[in-house]
């Protein structure tokens, strides 16, 4: 989900400093906004193609497709003989993304499921992936997350969007929160104390959180 920060100075000096992207991802950008679908910022495209190269990151799943916008950064930041599983259920959005991964030239090392994650997830080989991002319908992300851990290698990461939820999260309960937004917060509390890793949440974007694993 981008998020953007326009009177925050820091952001903005920021933003200016860095390149821009190049024009199939300011495509991509364009493609969401126009059609409202929730793609990550830049900041946090950013801090995934970091850690993607800092990992050397060979397999990667992600839980939330989309048009792909995470899925690019990452899979441009991977070893040349990496692979990105991604898992979305709606075709529709899949099928743009997979033109943007073709026009980038790396189709070949992406698949995409279009199911449920929940009916995915569990089917998957253990202890094998680098990294594993979420960032698909907030109610479910505990179910992801109990079934991501025992996927991860030992030291992989798990690294999870939209943990702030929009200034949500940090919001007093209420009658009348959403079951997203109430789904977020037990969600931060449940990660940031999971024994099996190392975790915290980054301000960055909409809120990101990193957890290494570490049992």
């Amino acid at each position: 989900m981008i998020v953007d920060h326009p009177l925050d100075p820091d952001f903005t000096y920021l933003r200016t400093i860095h390149t821009e992207p190049d024009a199939l991802m300011l495509e991509l950008e364009a493609a969401g906004a126009r059609d409202e679908i929730p793609i990550v910022s830049r900041e946090v495209g950013r801090f995934l193609s970091v850690m993607a190269s800092a990992m050397l990151a060979s397999n990667i799943l992600e839980v939330g497709t989309a048009y792909g916008c995470s899925t690019l950064w990452m899979a441009r930041a991977q070893p040349e003989t990496g692979r990105i599983w991604t898992i979305d259920p709606d075709a529709k959005r899949t099928d743009i993304a997979r033109d943007f991964f073709r026009r980038a030239g790396v189709a070949d090392r992406i698949e995409i499921f279009n199911q449920p994650a929940l009916d995915v997830m569990g089917r998957l080989p253990k202890n094998i992936y680098d990294i594993v991002l979420l960032d698909a319908l907030k109610e479910e992300y505990s179910d992801y997350l109990k079934l991501a851990i025992p996927l991860l290698k030992h030291s992989g990461l798990v690294i999870v969007d939209n943990l702030l939820w929009h200034h949500r999260a940090a919001t007093a309960s209420g009658p009348n929160d959403d079951k997203a937004t109430t789904a977020i917060r037990a969600f931060n509390t449940e990660f940031l104390r999971n024994p099996a890793l190392n975790a915290t949440i980054l301000p960055l974007g909409d809120g990101v959180g990193v957890g290494a694993k570490i049992a």
